[in-house]
């Protein structure tokens, strides 16, 4: 065994004891072939304050984490990931993009807002650069060359939920809809309501909040709460994430105390441990659970858990994925790649063995993949995403 696969064993060894860590290790072959190459700049873009600031922060340690079970690696190449921060305006976001740039990187990841996504799509575009997005991901973002998202399209998380809901949902039943007012809103409502049925006489009309900051008060969204509560649902799908999600399931809790359906942002991360008790029993549909029991999400959390104290999120899983990918790309296009041929090599990677499951870019450069059903269970002193079942294949 070379010197590189010795390191790369012990990394993951320490991670996972004896299990698992064959199959993470390259051949001698493949070791020497890539001994001479050199390094390569990836810049990831994050909000690195704000209400967001903790799904960067996964963001950024997912894709560290591969870096780190991969010797600092991707393709053979010795990494530098440069950093910058999105903000949260198509105007930072560009000022983040034009920085990275200058500074010669290879390929961009991360982004977080879909407002941000959508702002920086033609720098992106012109700049001839591949992004691999690792979160946000507006269904609006059409005819992309250089734009790859390893973690959905938002209108699907609609889906998932909408389809189960319609079946779950008693025929006397009515469901309030509370969505931010933001660029992803429309695309997961769309999403719910096509696959509930957009006639459906149990679905009430929209109720957009005045406010789309990350950042909301301890009264943001009492006024539209009461007003969707006054046509005496049973359930709310909802539709919030970060800092924003904690206040509006507090506001909501303290007038509603029924059955609460979501896609999982709701309650991924350290937003789960800041709603305490609020959170029992909401259920929510996501790509992701860490309760997956495959290898390479047993490699992935087990590791994860060791180097963070913390269970890895959705906004991880995709980080990570999004640097598994561009290790693949950047190997597939020899010694001395350049942008455009990264991106090329992208759309030749095939299935990635994914903790979520085997998975696949489509047509439109994001995953086709399986969605699973959540529930927040208490598991001892700590709140949990328990998965439940699988929802459905979408993409």
């Amino acid at each position: 065994m070379s010197q590189m696969n010795r390191r790369r064993a012990l990394q993951l060894l320490a991670a996972l004891g004896t299990t698992g860590f064959a199959a993470a290790c390259g051949s001698d072959t493949d070791d020497q072939s890539t001994a001479d190459r050199g390094p390569i700049k990836i810049g990831m873009i994050t909000p690195q304050a704000g209400g967001f600031k903790s799904i960067g922060d996964d963001i950024t340690n997912g894709f560290q984490l591969f870096l780190d079970l991969h010797d600092q690696r991707l393709g053979g190449h010795p990494v530098e990931l440069l950093t910058a921060d999105e903000g949260d305006t198509a105007k930072t976001g560009k000022a983040a993009v034009d920085g990275l740039l200058k500074q010669g990187v290879l390929a961009l990841t991360g982004v977080v807002n879909s407002s941000v996504m959508v702002g920086i799509r033609d720098i992106v575009e012109q700049a001839r650069v591949p992004l691999i997005g690792s979160n946000a991901s507006p269904s609006s973002l059409q005819s992309v060359f250089y734009i790859w998202r390893t973690s959905y399209v938002l209108d699907e998380a609609g889906r998932a939920m909408g389809r189960y809901l319609r079946d779950q949902l008693p025929s006397n039943g009515r469901v309030a809809i509370i969505m931010p007012g933001n660029v992803g809103s429309p695309d997961v409502v769309r999403g719910f309501r096509e696959e509930f049925g957009a006639s459906d006489p149990r679905i009430a009309d929209p109720v957009t909040t005045t406010s789309a900051t990350s950042n909301p008060g301890k009264s943001t969204y009492v006024a539209d709460i009461t007003k969707a509560l006054a046509k005496k649902p049973t359930a709310v799908f909802c539709f919030f994430a970060g800092a924003a999600a904690v206040e509006f399931i507090k506001q909501l809790r303290n007038q509603f105390s029924g059955p609460v359906y979501a896609p999982g942002f709701l309650t991924e991360g350290t937003v789960l441990e800041s709603m305490d008790r609020d959170a029992l029993g909401i259920q929510t549909a996501l790509n992701y659970s860490a309760d997956l029991n495959n290898t390479s999400n047993r490699v992935f959390a087990s590791a994860y858990r060791k180097k963070y104290q913390v269970t890895p999120t959705t906004y991880a899983m995709a980080s990570y994925d999004a640097a598994q990918v561009l290790d693949q790309a950047i190997q597939l296009t020899g010694g001395s790649p350049n942008p455009q041929q990264v991106n090329l090599a992208l759309g030749k990677i095939g299935q990635i063995d994914s903790p979520r499951g085997i998975w696949q870019f489509n047509q439109p450069r994001t995953p086709q993949q399986k969605w699973y059903l959540r529930e927040v269970q208490r598991d001892g002193q700590v709140m949990s995403n328990v998965l439940i079942n699988e929802l459905a294949t979408l993409g």
